[in-house]
């Protein structure tokens, strides 16, 4: 039952989140410089009657409480509205763009646990010794290249100088596609890795110094069972949590790597939205960034209780 009621709160908290947040993200549009109906009207010396028909197809005649009631309710019926600049359904445009970032960011992750967690912990079983002095200088020097200037070095090595990797596109179908995100999603996830890598190296460090490990090892068990055991599942409270904040920032850093690399993906359309004043499209896209933060965090708080019994025994505590 206490369970029940963790999970149900933890449910309650994400609706209410997601409510203020559609809020903020809905009503943000009204306070932005710039006029929908000029940019739709573009082109064209805009009449009276002209700005009444476009202002009453679009639905921006209505008070804005009601825009907002009929926004929600289309999106619970999967209708974000339409775009200004495609003149199509938001959904559609998502559509097409959102496979591509989700590939991308699936590749990223993927890169970030691998290298993170693994340069984490070798760092943290050598702590002051040669192999985590360079590994902590290493992550301090990847963590200073911002991913635009990473995807350069990428495309200039990787692409022009060896041609190994191609420069631009997302490709065509699943295999092409991972092999035209190799290097976007490196240069994504350099920044992730160090934040990664360094929680890894901090938990583990922490755990390591824990009495409950030397007496594990005081009753014979092996290295790797100690490790297993006592030192990775206690650490992976810290790396979950880290990694509930990865998902939104892989999300919006997407934007820088996917220009760079001319990829058609949700990060260079809210871009471009927002700079033709679309704003059905950046709504829909916040929200989507927004949704994935919250829903990941509540996962990862779900999940917490029996990946780490300890918090669940101090919140019971509490």
């Amino acid at each position: 039952m206490r369970t029940a009621r963790r999970v149900a709160g933890k449910l309650a908290g994400l609706l209410l989140t997601l409510f203020l947040a559609s809020l903020l993200v809905f009503f943000s549009r009204f306070v932005v410089p710039g006029d929908p109906v000029r940019f739709l009207l573009r082109g064209r010396k805009p009449s009276p009657e002209a700005v009444a028909q476009v202002t009453a197809q679009y639905g921006l005649d209505l008070p804005p409480w009601q825009q907002y009631l009929k926004w929600v309710g289309g999106m619970l019926h999967g209708d974000f509205g339409r775009s200004l600049q495609y003149r199509q359904d938001v959904s559609t445009v998502l559509g097409e763009r959102l496979p591509v970032t989700l590939m991308l960011v699936v590749m990223a992750g993927l890169i970030i646990a691998l290298v993170g967690l693994v340069l984490g912990a070798v760092a943290a079983l050598n702590r002051g010794r040669a192999w985590d002095r360079i590994i902590l200088i290493g992550l301090t020097v990847l963590g200073a290249i911002p991913s635009f200037v990473g995807s350069i070095v990428l495309i200039a090595v990787f692409s022009v100088q060896l041609g190994w990797f191609p420069t631009f596109g997302s490709g065509d179908g699943f295999l092409d596609m991972v092999y035209h995100l190799v290097l976007p999603s490196i240069a994504l996830g350099i920044v992730f890795i160090v934040l990664v890598g360094k929680v890894t190296r901090s938990a583990m460090v922490e755990q390591l110094t824990r009495e409950h490990v030397e007496v594990a090892t005081s009753r014979g068990l092996t290295p790797w069972a100690v490790l297993r055991r006592h030192v990775l599942r206690n650490s992976l409270g810290p790396i979950l949590t880290v990694s509930g904040v990865l998902v939104a920032g892989l999300i919006v850093a997407s934007t820088i790597v996917e220009a760079a690399f001319g990829i058609a993906g949700v990060g260079s359309l809210l871009v471009q939205s927002v700079d033709r004043l679309d704003f059905p499209v950046v709504q829909a896209i916040v929200l989507l960034v927004v949704t994935a933060f919250v829903v990941m965090n509540a996962i990862v708080d779900i999940l917490e209780p029996w990946i780490d019994p300890r918090s669940a025994a101090g919140a019971g505590a509490r």
